[in-house]
């Protein structure tokens, strides 16, 4: 479900499954600790291995935004995969700069 790795003030989280209501307060939780921990630099959320994605995943990302912000921090959203670019676009999260590459 996750899985991060910290290095030159990255931290970067792994996802993989889904990322629904059922899931999403646990990957939250996890990501906002060891940012709290870490004060990295860049936040990093690598959606390579999310197959599917509800409102929930766009309250993750937006929330980690203004976390990072908080932090004095950046937030990127890498790897996204064909099937969420749509509804990323369409929820306004490409608005905010986030997302840097995006997966074929």
């Amino acid at each position: 479900m996750i899985e991060t790795t910290y290095q030159n003030k990255t931290l970067t989280a792994f996802l993989s499954g889904d990322i629904d209501h059922h899931n999403a307060g646990e990957i939250r939780a996890r990501i906002d600790g060891q940012a709290e921990n870490l004060h990295p630099k860049k936040l990093e959320l690598d959606f390579a291995k999310v197959k599917f994605m509800d409102s929930s995943g766009i309250g993750l990302i937006m929330g980690r935004y203004r976390q990072m912000s908080l932090l004095g921090g950046r937030l990127e959203v890498v790897n996204v995969p064909k099937n969420l670019e749509r509804l990323m676009s369409l929820s306004g999260i490409s608005s905010l700069g986030v997302l840097k590459s995006q997966k074929n």
